[in-house]
């Protein structure tokens, strides 16, 4: 069978836009890896109605609704290829399963690569942090950090202040100009040159960082912009452009969700530089609407 909309992904993007194309009546095959790139949170925060909840809590109540429209076929798998073929597209999963659908949403997430420090994995989410308006209030006004990894650390270490004492670590890979190093002294930011070598504490907290000189910092939490790309391959294969974001590549697409090929949307993570739950889900929401509307209206000429 044929679906209308094949979606890869399932976790805030993709549900969002499964419901609204199952609200619409329309056939659609959501396939999910079930890995999402939350799943290292505990909580998620500053999502509508669902603060404090853990993210997979928020999937699996998703995932009850989506379940009570007849025309929505949710899939465990991971998918592995996708092409263009008569009529729309061919995804094949790992398995070796080859489904059809006339249009196809990646809300395929990103991967990010953590500093090569021990026990960064295992803090990651919990005290080794990307974003403060997720994260910060839990840590309570205690000293945090920001650990540099290029130019966006400057960005970051004016934020973080709002949330805590803060020192920036400059790790070698930033140095900020005199107008910078002005705007971070008027925060009460700290600057250490000394790259921090050790995180300290019983992981997943955090007590403190260890400086190639020998010194300890006491911090709570320490934020970074972590190196990103897109978890699959799978706008690659298809031939969708790309843009560089403010960490890694992102899926080229405009207001709408839409891709560079015609009929392949994407929507969340992979295609947008600010990683948020409540834009992921609106980002599903638009995507699903602009593929809706090409499967009535035919595919509109101008795209990202």
């Amino acid at each position: 069978m044929t679906h209308d909309v094949v979606i890869v992904g399932g976790s805030f993007a993709g549900q969002a836009a499964a419901l609204q194309l199952a609200r619409a009546r329309r056939r659609v095959l959501l396939i999910d890896a079930k890995r999402p790139r939350n799943r290292f949170a505990r909580h998620s925060h500053g999502f509508l109605g669902q603060d404090g909840e853990a993210p997979g809590a928020i999937i699996a109540a998703a995932g009850r609704q989506l379940a009570t429209y007849p025309t929505v076929e949710v899939r465990e798998g991971t998918v592995v290829d996708a092409s263009a073929v008569a009529g729309g597209f061919r995804v094949v999963l790992a398995d070796g399963t080859r489904e059809t659908g006339r249009r196809l949403i990646l809300a395929i997430g990103l991967r990010d690569t953590l500093p090569d420090l021990p026990g960064a994995e295992e803090r990651w989410g919990v005290s080794l942090l990307h974003c403060p308006y997720c994260h910060g209030y839990e840590l309570d006004r205690q000293p945090v950090g920001v650990l540099a990894g290029g130019p966006m650390a400057f960005h970051q270490a004016m934020l973080v202040p709002d949330w805590g004492p803060t020192t920036l670590f400059t790790q070698g890979a930033f140095e900020p100009t005199p107008e910078q190093r002005s705007a971070l002294a008027a925060r009460g930011v700290t600057i250490e040159p000394s790259p921090v070598v050790a995180l300290l504490g019983d992981a997943p907290a955090l007590a403190g960082v260890r400086l190639a000189d020998g010194r300890t910092i006491a911090v709570a939490g320490l934020f970074l912009a972590p190196r990103t790309a897109p978890a699959s391959d799978l706008a690659e294969r298809l031939g969708c452009a790309f843009e560089e974001g403010p960490t890694g590549p992102l899926i080229r697409a405009d207001g709408r969700g839409r891709t560079s090929v015609p009929g392949v949307f994407a929507a969340g993570d992979a295609a947008s530089p600010m990683a948020n739950a409540t834009l992921a889900a609106a980002a599903g929401v638009l995507a699903a609407g602009s593929a809706h509307h090409s499967l009535i209206f035919g595919i509109e000429p101008e795209r990202a």
